[in-house]
């Protein structure tokens, strides 16, 4: 598409919506050096024309008053929130020298780098990080967040399987665990492709704690106790194997290590399972039978399935599945992608095998941190520990791109008290946040529409690749690979100075042949897909299969096959504790209008969702004395968490279900509020840790709550002529839940 004005002066620009880490189709108009309106792209087969709340509300983002648009340095008080402009020069130049000053004193290790979830800047991070010379970066989610399930899918087939709805072949049965896309299209598995797969009526399983509004319509909702997913896996492929349903061709010529499974899960019964998970017995065998006997299908998995220190093995488990009943590669089930693009140069390789060594959490947890990780990164509660103590090492400098530390890491005190012992901290950001209010410098980043980038969808599947494009300029704001580009030629590092345009090339240049110029003119280009690519190459393992024994674990010391493990803090485990605390406390579900802790400075999505809201049963309010709409206190042994009641029969009466993400971005700084409903108030990052992944539990931690003797003043949207008035409403977005 040539980017030429039409007769009205609009130039329509093909991009691609980052508000979440997707990757939808987008037009962007742009009459007079201002966007005027931004629409799906109705070419675009990832979403057809369709954009969620989002995606929707994009101009709000662009053009709000509260963005950062210079660069600055702190005059006074670590947190006091005095301020001083500077060019984007002096910045440069200070944060060289610091850099300079602790490797100096102490090694380029001495230096941490974290982002938070995979915008287009996410690869660029641990490029950067290499560059410099430290091997200490990372992000909440390498251990919490999608990163255990591409691990663990590497260890097992050999790269992570997607659902693709691209194709327009659809399953007969989609498996839902811990996951709800209609909600939310991160990792460019779309709820628009979910939603054109449920309206052709496939069979629906959902294994959710929750009655959403997928297990409401489901033919078989499991609800399970939070944090015992494994042992709910390990039943259902007990059922499987025991009854002959495994697809004995596919585990014959493609798997290995089916006899050791089998063995492994001859104890781990429904009736084993039922009073850990609390789903009856019957159910468990009527979901692994459905499961098996209607192909092809899919698992639709999220997040909720790697908050608890088991989740590797959970993710294995998980794997194992698919694998024994081939529902993998086939039209309609399982897939692996195109792999449009090579491995992006991440620049691992210049990092001399010492220096790699010394990354926190080498030799502990071999799979995120060493020898077995796929994209290595630091354990970061290893890396926090290192800040506040100086052990093993010292890190005297943190540089943070894109993440608000205070609402998405675990344990908010513990976050506080890393985060002010630096000696120098740099935060990128689009606002000012709890967490940049605590920095040296703070630099202006860019929105996706002021980016220049690529997007290859689905994450690892990379079927569709699109062009990201600058369309407009807002102040003096940078996009973060600019800004990293830029600090290593001050810095003077050996790679990664490189434009990042010439990066594009080498990745569009490597399979698909064009430049990125060519990409941004066509907007996107699309792979043809291929099935049951693995007859021809076999499966990317030590054995050529998929090893639900993975040989790969195995010579990492570690158990090569999935196995049950009690969550650290449950009603079971620590039943003293569970005196005080008798609720499990679960976490993370997704707020349509919101993407973790971001957006909730955008009026027309802060009106989805004004409060943070905490779900209680029936049952327990009347328990509580509590009512729909009072404000409770949510208590853990970390700390307290006050949200809103919302009366909710579809939770157990033994769980309490808390919104994340929260402060409140129109208080006043420096806190914003953060420290008021923040549902990391109750979470730690106290061991025991997952053996592979180094995770920290998050969810199915046990809590108390009281209630509220004052209630919050509820919030009013701003009002600025700068917002677009035809950006869609979306209070009934989550209508029937």
């Amino acid at each position: 598409m040539d980017q030429i004005a039409d007769s009205t002066g609009t130039t329509t620009y093909k991009s691609a919506c980052r508000m979440c880490h997707g990757g939808c189709g987008a037009l962007v108009h742009v009459k007079d050096n201002r966007i005027t309106k931004i629409e799906g792209d109705p070419d675009n087969p990832m979403n057809k024309g369709k954009l969620c709340p989002l995606g929707a509300a994009s101009l709000e983002q662009v053009y709000n008053p509260k963005r950062l648009k210079y660069p600055m340095r702190r005059v006074g008080a670590r947190g006091e929130g005095k301020w001083q402009r500077i060019s984007w020069d002096e910045a440069y130049g200070e944060i060289a020298e610091r850099i300079q000053s602790v490797s100096d004193e102490i090694g380029p290790e001495g230096i941490w780098v974290g982002t938070g979830t995979g915008r287009h800047h996410f690869a660029y991070v641990s490029r950067f990080a290499n560059a410099i010379g430290t091997p200490n970066w990372c992000e909440p989610g390498t251990a919490q967040c999608f990163r255990p399930r591409v691990h663990g899918s590497v260890l097992t087939m050999g790269q992570l399987p997607i659902c693709t709805y691209t194709e327009d072949v659809f399953p007969e049965l989609i498996l839902f665990w811990g996951h709800n896309p209609i909600y939310s299209g991160p990792d460019g598995e779309l709820g628009f492709g979910v939603k054109e797969a449920l309206a052709r009526k496939p069979k629906t399983i959902v294994v959710d704690p929750r009655e959403t509004l997928l297990a409401k319509r489901a033919d078989i909702w499991l609800q399970l106790r939070p944090g015992t997913d494994d042992a709910l896996a390990l039943a259902m492929l007990h059922v499987i194997i025991e009854e002959g349903l495994q697809d004995q061709d596919f585990v014959d010529q493609w798997t290995h290590g089916f006899d050791e499974l089998a063995e492994r899960v001859a104890d781990y019964t429904p009736e084993w399972a039922e009073p850990i998970t609390w789903v009856p017995a019957d159910k468990i065998r009527a979901a692994a039978r459905l499961y098996a006997e209607v192909r092809p299908s899919m698992l639709e998995w999220g997040c909720a399935i790697e908050h608890t220190p088991n989740c590797f093995q959970t993710v294995r488990a998980l794997l194992c599945l698919p694998s024994i009943t081939g529902n993998i590669d086939q039209p309609g089930s399982w897939s692996f992608g195109m792999l449009a693009l090579p491995p992006f140069p991440q620049l691992f390789e210049t990092m001399d095998e010492e220096q790699a060594q010394k990354r926190l959490g080498f030799d502990q947890h071999k799979v995120l941190s060493g020898e077995g990780a796929q994209l290595p990164s630091a354990h970061i509660p290893a890396v926090f520990k290192a800040i506040r103590t100086g052990d093993p090492y010292p890190i005297k400098m943190g540089m943070i791109f894109g993440n608000n530390a205070f609402a998405t890491y675990g344990d908010v005190k513990l976050v506080y008290e890393t985060l002010t012992a630096l000696d120098h901290l740099v935060v990128a950001e689009l606002y000012m946040t709890p967490t940049a209010e605590l920095a040296d410098i703070v630099l202006p980043a860019a929105t996706w529409a002021e980016v220049d980038a690529i997007a290859a969808v689905p994450f690892y599947g990379q079927n569709v690749v699109l062009a990201q494009q600058k369309t407009v300029q807002i102040g003096e704001c940078k996009q973060d690979e600019l800004m990293m580009t830029e600090i290593c030629r001050r810095f003077g590092t050996e790679h990664g100075t490189e434009d990042p345009k010439e990066v594009y090339d080498y990745l569009l240049g490597a399979k698909l042949g064009i430049t990125f110029d060519e990409l941004k003119a066509k907007g996107f280009h699309q792979l043809d897909y291929e099935y049951r690519k693995y007859e021809k190459t076999g499966f990317q393992t030590q054995t050529g299969k998929i090893e639900l024994y993975s040989k790969a674990m195995e010579k990492l010391g570690l158990d090569p096959l999935p196995y049950f493990e009690e969550p650290p803090e449950s009603p079971n485990a620590t039943p003293e504790l569970a005196k005080d605390y008798p609720f499990i406390l679960i976490t993370g579900a997704r707020i349509p209008m919101y993407f973790q802790s971001e957006y909730r400075q955008l009026p027309t999505l802060r009106r989805g969702r004004r409060e943070p809201e905490c779900e209680i049963h029936p049952e327990t309010a009347a328990e509580l004395g509590v009512a729909d709409g009072d404000w409770v206190s949510v208590e853990s042994p970390r700390g307290r968490c006050r949200q809103k009641v919302r009366i909710f029969d579809g939770i157990d009466p033994r769980v309490i279900h808390v919104q994340h993400g929260w402060w409140f971005p129109e208080e006043d700084g420096p806190d914003y509020g953060i420290w008021r409903s923040n549902a990391n108030a109750l979470t730690s990052m106290d061991p025991p840790y997952c053996p592979s992944m180094g995770t920290y539990q998050l969810r199915a931690l046990l809590c108390r709550v009281v209630k509220a003797e004052v209630a919050e003043e509820p919030w009013s949207p701003p009002v600025h002529p700068d917002y677009d008035n035809n950006v869609a409403e979306v209070q009934d977005w989550d209508a029937g839940e």
